[in-house]
């Protein structure tokens, strides 16, 4: 089975369906609650064992309730959760999500125990990271952590993927250790300090993310699908349409998938068209964890649109 390692955050997700998003300082009503597991670390993870993938994942949650839930899904679905402590000091990740009639969203989140992961609870499971045959990360925990694990996996010789969000600074020699960089369109605009708003632009700015020490770029770019860069030109993989219900884990979807798709020894031609079936599938469902497909079920959508 492909081997994938997931450092990163696991939350709870409060989140409300409502006809359109407020304004500030505005109240919209109508609305209905779904509490669902999230965190860009879980959901990746989850994503990446749906597809088949085997998974580890190293994060942190609180001494309650809502952890020990985390807990027990992860472990429920197949995955080794031996890494993911349990804080005293601070309570498990909380994530509020307004979603509006078009899918589109809005999210606060509360990190508190992802941000107590540090490189010293880290370290014993560097050997996770060794089993791998790709690390995942993201930036929702502490800065320290992530830059250790991409270090190690670039001794070891393992294969990186960084998802850029929450989007924050990142310094050369971050980048330098990641083989595949995902940020979104706004993430990119942000990491490059250019505008991206059309393929053209996210191609400049994947260039200039690369001269950065970034290795292949990767820009999703929402219904207009994905910009891949790797060399002197970009590749756009277009979007597959759906009627999107709620967007919330579409790009967890994409880079889970894309871990899995790289541990199993694909190229980018075939691991982006399996990343983009399994975000499309997300958008038609509410929620994050329950949102993600089944292997079966994105190779029935590809199949449909002739793709496999």
């Amino acid at each position: 089975m492909p081997r994938v390692c997931v450092i990163g955050s696991a939350n709870v997700d409060y989140a409300v369906s409502l006809p359109r998003l407020p304004s500030p300082g505005e109240t919209v009503s109508g609305g209905t609650l779904l509490v669902n597991l999230g965190g860009k670390g879980a959901n990746q993870a989850v994503a990446a064992r749906r597809l088949g993938g085997e998974v580890r994942m190293v994060g942190c949650v609180g001494d309650d309730a809502d952890g020990r839930r985390i807990r027990e899904s992860l472990a429920g679905a197949g995955i080794d959760v031996s890494g993911l402590y349990v804080s005293q000091e601070a309570a498990t990740g909380t994530a509020l999500i307004m979603v509006d009639s078009e899918g589109r969203n809005q999210i606060a989140v509360a990190p508190g125990a992802n941000h107590r992961l540090t490189v010293d609870m880290a370290a014993p499971y560097a050997g996770s990271i060794a089993w791998a045959d790709v690390l995942a990360c993201q930036l929702e925990t502490p800065l320290p952590v992530v830059r250790w694990a991409l270090g190690e996996a670039r001794r070891l010789g393992v294969t990186t993927v960084l998802n850029p969000a929450p989007v924050q600074v990142l310094d050369a020699d971050i980048l330098a250790l990641v083989d595949y960089l995902t940020p979104n369109e706004h993430e990119a605009a942000r990491l490059a300090g250019l505008p991206v708003d059309s393929l053209e632009s996210a191609g400049i700015a994947a260039a200039r993310l690369r001269e950065m020490g970034a290795g292949t770029v990767l820009v999703t770019l929402g219904e207009r699908g994905v910009l891949a860069c790797e060399g002197e030109s970009g590749l756009h993989f277009p979007a597959f349409p759906v009627d999107a219900v709620d967007t919330t884990a579409a790009g967890d979807a994409f880079n889970g998938a894309l871990a899995m798709g790289l541990a199993a020894g694909g190229s980018l031609e075939q691991a982006i068209p399996l990343a983009n079936a399994a975000a499309a599938l997300a958008c038609t469902r509410r929620g994050a964890q329950d949102s993600l497909p089944e292997r079966s079920e994105v190779e029935a959508f590809l199949r449909s649109l002739g793709r496999q």
